[in-house]
């Protein structure tokens, strides 16, 4: 009669390095998670920076408040800490802001893009 004894010795600590293979499998998993998340974020900053600044560039072009529709535009997105890369008045009435976030993500700009102009 033949026991599996010995076959046994050799396997242990086995299930303490699958453990450890897994948990910094979940571990970098988690990671890139977050990271998408964070890009995603900073994402909707910039893009909601542009489009509050579009908007108020839009008003001043057409003389509902006062001040340079670019100016204007610049002031808005620096409160919400992104900065102006382009700012067009097209037609007299019609701005179209691009921003990008004051602090980039780390590997790489969020950029943010609106238009904005009288109703249709």
């Amino acid at each position: 009669m033949t026991t599996l004894w010995p076959i046994a010795q050799h396997e242990r600590g086995a299930g303490t390095v699958l453990a450890l293979a897994l948990g910094a499998v979940v571990m970098a998993l988690l990671m890139g998670l977050l990271i998408l998340a964070q890009a995603g974020v900073m994402a909707s900053r910039a893009a909601s920076a542009a489009d509050l600044a579009a908007l108020a560039a839009a008003d001043s072009a057409r003389g509902l408040t006062s001040g340079e529709p670019c100016a204007v535009a610049a002031e808005v997105a620096g409160k919400h800490d992104a900065k102006i890369t382009s700012c067009t008045v097209a037609g007299g009435d019609e701005v179209e802001v691009e921003t990008e976030l004051s602090r980039p993500f780390q590997w790489g700009v969020a950029t943010g893009r609106a238009r904005a102009g009288p109703p249709p």
